[in-house]
């Protein structure tokens, strides 16, 4: 067995019984995949700030934030505060309530294409509806996605999302239900273009995300022009903002690249840890799914959004957290944009010092490792998946940084503003000392 594994093994005998427990009981340890590593994941205890400990007592500077959603850090003061009033009030009706109306609010003043939206529970159901929305609007079947992109695990977009593309992402899809899912390259501006125009005629729209997977960073024009090439085939524009949504600015993504998408997806940060997705945009394409619209069956879109939509905590959590993002965004944003920008070179050249090729992507707060191995262009997930060593970052690079107290998604994750100049060192440092044992082989 490796040292490195060894190590591992030794710090967290605790994690390794209640694995052994959990695979008993739950399909492979886990409730979502991309939180099991081998051997094994750590189990946490609690957390704050900026860090995390496990049930073996060790700690971690936390890059995972509650899958990115955490952007003041874990237990953030106005978010609890928000949330132990919650407590005395209930969790959940059912029933309409002020807080969810003034949420809306909040958002729709805030987001720049938002004149409408609906409230649901998760990302995939947001980028489920939104899909549904574009279709029904145009009367078109066809949806263009990015390959590589992933919006959550609804069966028409659960295509091409990892290498190797052309392989089905999941068994139990039926036959023909990504019939009608066609991809695009990311970053490839004159592909894009020319499959937008191939499918014009039966286009409802094209969903992609501003910032590619592992956090790619869009190529100058190519997102403006997809844009404009949508539109003009009379499609509907889509910008999937789960993940970029109040990160990259107040105004997410499209705020910050300048956009006016037709249609805008929302989670993670939205709901300051709790369960929510949301949907925005256009109140003609929003108002399909209006129970007042008067339309006969079948011509109205349906729209759920779950037994748990708009939940207590998730209405006041978060809007308790846009507000304080909203009143202090001349403060948070510098700061995240300057800690992600060090993160990102940091750990790139503490790698690089000793002798082995490394990449940091990122864009703001987000930033994520890769080790190019034939030094080609990495335009993209594709690119990154087939051209670098993706089992190293994930696997050993992962389980050496867990050693050295840095837990860390895909090579980085996202800073938040609970993460201090010392965190940002600390991971710079882990970084470097990690590459220095695997560059001598230890």
């Amino acid at each position: 067995m490796p040292d490195y594994l060894e190590t591992y093994r030794r710090r967290t005998p605790g994690s390794a019984a209640l694995y052994e427990r959990a695979r008993r009981v739950m399909a492979g340890g886990v409730s979502h995949n991309p939180r099991y590593y081998p051997p094994y994941p750590i189990y946490i205890d609690r957390a704050e700030g900026s860090k995390v400990w496990d049930v073996d007592g060790n700690e971690y500077i936390d890059l995972w934030m509650g899958h990115y959603s955490h952007i003041l850090g874990h237990k953030p003061e106005p978010v609890m505060r928000a949330l132990r009033d919650v407590v005395e009030i209930g969790s959940h009706w059912g029933i309409p309530t002020s807080w969810q109306v003034e949420f809306a609010e909040d958002i729709c003043r805030v987001v720049p294409t938002a004149e409408a939206v609906r409230f649901g529970v998760s990302g995939t159901e947001a980028t489920m509806y939104a899909v549904r929305l574009a279709r029904a609007y145009t009367g078109r079947p066809v949806i263009l996605k990015v390959r590589g992109g992933w919006h959550g695990s609804g069966n028409e977009l659960a295509l091409a999302v990892h290498n190797p593309m052309d392989v089905p992402e999941s068994a139990g899809l039926t036959p023909g239900t990504t019939e009608f899912t066609k991809t695009i390259d990311y970053n490839d501006t004159e592909g894009t273009l020319a499959a937008i125009r191939r499918h014009a005629p039966d286009l409802a729209g094209v969903i992609l995300e501003a910032v590619g997977q592992y956090f790619v960073p869009p190529a100058p024009g190519y997102l403006e022009a997809v844009q404009a090439e949508t539109r003009k085939a009379g499609a509907v524009f889509i910008l999937d903002e789960v993940i970029t949504g109040f990160r990259l600015a107040l105004t997410g993504a499209q705020g910050r690249y300048g956009l006016r998408p037709d249609l805008t997806t929302m989670g993670k940060v939205l709901g300051a840890g709790s369960a929510l997705g949301l949907v925005a945009g256009r109140r003609d394409l929003m108002d399909l799914a209006s129970p007042t619209s008067g339309r006969p069956k079948g011509q109205g879109v349906l729209m759920g959004g779950g037994t748990f939509s708009a939940m207590l905590p998730a209405m006041r959590g978060g809007r308790a957290l846009l507000r304080h993002l909203e009143a202090h965004q001349g403060e948070v944003y510098p700061a995240l944009e300057e800690k992600g920008r060090r993160a990102r070179e940091g750990v790139e050249a503490a790698i690089r010092a000793h002798g082995l090729q490394a990449t940091c992507f990122g864009v703001g707060s987000l930033f994520s490792t890769c080790f190019p191995g034939d030094g080609r262009p990495l335009r993209n997930i594709e690119d990154i998946e087939a051209h670098t060593d993706v089992a190293l970052r994930d696997r050993e690079f992962k389980v050496r940084l867990l050693n050295h107290g840095v837990f860390a998604q895909w090579g980085g994750g996202a800073i938040s503003m609970a993460h201090t100049d010392e965190d940002i060192e600390r991971i710079i440092q882990a970084a470097g000392d990690v590459a220095a044992e695997m560059a001598a082989g230890r």
